[in-house]
């Protein structure tokens, strides 16, 4: 699962939404001073002149990782796993230069699904399905959740497991929470990674995983590992990184727990009946799928709508692209990665893999995709026409769609609050 508001997560990690950060309970006891750590495998013993800059940024981290590993004794950390995690950590310069990166360009949703939702990806989706058919009926009946929802997740956080990471968690989130950026962030995921070496789940050397600290074959953060990991294979374990039922099962309890409903389709294509509003495809605007229906609003087989509690009209690419009426499963994924995006490749990929249909209305593809430099010229020039979209900062939210959508309106077209160049050519 993604790291905050992605962290960009890795490729396409983390992603991904955070939850609260795992709160550490006093002990009752004064606890022993912890055991004293061997300096991190960064520092040079003995720093020349060239070194000297190396060498200071070394010796501060060997001080972050002393003083944390005090805090994480008064938490309760043995000192034993203290000198497990610590004796060896590094400072991952790597870790440092993908937290401050911000990509300058951006992705449509329909290259971001060609990628998501492959016919390799589609095709190796169907294969787990099979392969987990022994255990579908008791995931399902446990959790409530679809198997197949459960292999896309799967398939788009590892490749099926097929890549995991290779960054050691402990070097990653010491290496934040040195950085400091979000260091309370990082520090509380930190103790939970050492609540996990503690508890015997999975040693140091196992631990690995993105940049940001999210590890396994469907990339759980430490806190969410201590909340919601399962031993579904009843080894004495919880091993989200190499037993599949425990990687299945904790995932459906993540979902489960995240308020995934029972019987309910994460959403589906939809079109819109003429003269839709299309301001009115916003996530804001809630309703039964059953008055989506009254309006006119039909699934693409013109068979009746699902009965969709609490749905809203998705357009991913604006009035010209497809249209989806989504409910709330949709929104427990976004809880696993808070894109949008993600979650759209994630109901699709589960449908084609269990059989289902692909989109079917075509997607803009000659509309290129706004670079941050042009959406933040777009959100000044919004500003400046007297359209406020809040405070210019080269990122889509809902003040620069309400923005985008009174413009439209003032030119009579369709209010669907999609950032276009052609949107910025015309205020320019």
């Amino acid at each position: 699962m993604k790291t905050p508001s992605h962290f960009p997560a890795s490729g396409h990690w983390l992603a991904p939404v955070v939850l609260a950060i795992f709160a550490v309970a006093g002990c009752a006891s004064v606890p022993s001073p912890p055991p004293k750590l061997t300096a991190p495998a960064t520092a040079p013993a003995n720093p020349t002149p060239t070194e000297s800059g190396e060498a200071t940024e070394s010796q501060k981290f060997a001080q972050w990782v002393a003083e944390f590993s005090t805090f994480a004794s008064a938490a309760g950390i043995d000192g034993a796993t203290l000198h497990s995690a610590f004796d060896n950590v590094r400072l991952v310069p790597r870790v440092i230069q993908l937290d401050q990166s911000q990509p300058e360009f951006t992705r449509t949703v329909w290259s971001y699904l060609d990628n998501a939702v492959s016919p390799q990806r589609i095709t190796k989706g169907k294969g787990k399905l099979l392969q987990l058919r022994p255990q579908r009926d008791a995931l399902t009946e446990r959790y409530g959740v679809p198997t197949e929802i459960l292999v896309a997740i799967w398939g788009m956080e590892s490749n099926y497991g097929g890549y995991v990471g290779d960054i050691p968690t402990i070097d990653a989130l010491a290496t934040l929470g040195f950085e400091g950026r979000r260091e309370a962030w990082a520090r509380g995921q930190l103790l939970a990674a050492l609540k996990i070496l503690q508890n015997g789940d999975i040693d140091r050397a196992q631990m690995i995983g993105s940049w940001a600290g999210a590890m396994g074959q469907t990339q759980f953060l430490p806190s969410n590992f201590l909340a919601y990991a399962v031993d579904a294979d009843g080894d004495g374990r919880r091993d989200i990184w190499g037993s599949v039922p425990d990687v299945m099962a904790s995932t459906a309890n993540f979902l489960a727990s995240s308020g995934w409903k029972a019987g309910q389709p994460w959403g589906l294509e939809v079109t819109l009946p003429p003269g839709f509003d299309h301001a009115r495809a916003d996530d804001a605007v809630r309703l039964p799928a059953s008055a989506w229906a009254n309006e006119g609003v039909q699934p693409m087989n013109r068979m009746p709508l699902p009965a969709l509690t609490d749905s809203s009209i998705l357009l991913p690419a604006g009035a010209r692209g497809p249209a989806f009426l989504v409910g709330p499963n949709f929104r427990t994924i976004l809880r696993y990665n808070n894109s949008t995006s993600y979650a759209l490749a994630v109901g699709l990929l589960a449908q084609q893999a269990a059989g289902g249909a692909a989109v079917q209305a075509s997607w803009p593809r000659d509309m290129p995709a706004l670079a941050r430099s042009q959406l933040l010229a777009l959100q000044t020039a919004l500003n400046a026409s007297g359209f406020d979209s809040g405070t210019p900062d080269g990122v889509m939210g809902p003040a620069t769609r309400d923005g985008i959508r009174r413009y439209q309106r003032s030119l009579g077209l369709p209010a669907d609050g999609y950032p276009t160049l052609d949107l910025l050519q015309r205020l320019q």
